[in-house]
């Protein structure tokens, strides 16, 4: 079985083509915000042009604007292709990366967030068991409140930093090692946000 993995959830855009399990093309690089023109013709450099039996994508959360890329384009493909869609989270990827050499203590994933907060969640130490839910909090807030020594993904070094010790280890979800969280419950394609959206209906504005 063949799966197509997207991942434009962080700063990196990544894809990968999976035949039971295993990696048989993958693209990997940093581009910023450079996802929408990036992101088909990654897909299509990939073997048979990316054609797969079904479809990962990273949910976030993440960059807003990325997460929406990645979901629009694998909602597409699924419907041209007539195959299943179902979502995952990027911290649960992060995580599981991070276990492989993570030695002792929760799995600490941060992910860039904006209005200067970081998303964050805590899983024990296999990277598999989620212990916290998704949050989003200020950074000088949250390094008040973790305090673990290192600190994994996108958002690490602005906490050490804020911190002003621990660890920070760079990790961005990389589809092609998606298998380490194919058995995990598969989430829904849609956005995962990780805190309340800024706009507010005409209805919650006038209950706050």
């Amino acid at each position: 079985m063949r799966i197509l993995v997207i991942d434009t959830a962080t700063q990196a855009l990544s894809v990968a083509l999976l035949e039971d399990g295993q990696p048989i093309g993958h693209f990997h690089e940093i581009v910023g915000r450079g996802h929408a023109e990036a992101l088909l013709p990654a897909i299509a450099a990939l073997p048979d042009g990316g054609r797969a039996d079904a479809i990962a994508v990273d949910v976030g959360p993440g960059s807003f604007t990325g997460v929406r890329i990645g979901i629009a384009a694998a909602r597409a493909l699924a419907l041209a292709w007539s195959v299943p869609l179902h979502g995952y989270s990027a911290f649960s990827l992060i995580a599981a990366m991070a276990a492989l050499d993570h030695r002792d203590g929760p799995v600490a994933v941060t992910i860039t967030g904006g209005h200067g907060e970081l998303f964050w969640q805590l899983f024990e130490t296999d990277g598999r068991t989620a212990t916290t839910q998704p949050a989003s909090t200020p950074i000088a807030t949250l390094a008040t409140q973790l305090d673990m020594a290192q600190f994994y993904g996108t958002g690490a070094e602005a906490l050490v930093t804020a911190r002003g010790d621990g660890t920070a280890i760079a990790l961005y979800p990389e589809a092609a090692r998606y298998n380490l969280i194919a058995e995990l419950p598969p989430l829904a394609p849609s956005p995962l946000y990780g805190r309340e959206a800024d706009a507010k209906t005409i209805a919650e504005r006038a209950a706050s």
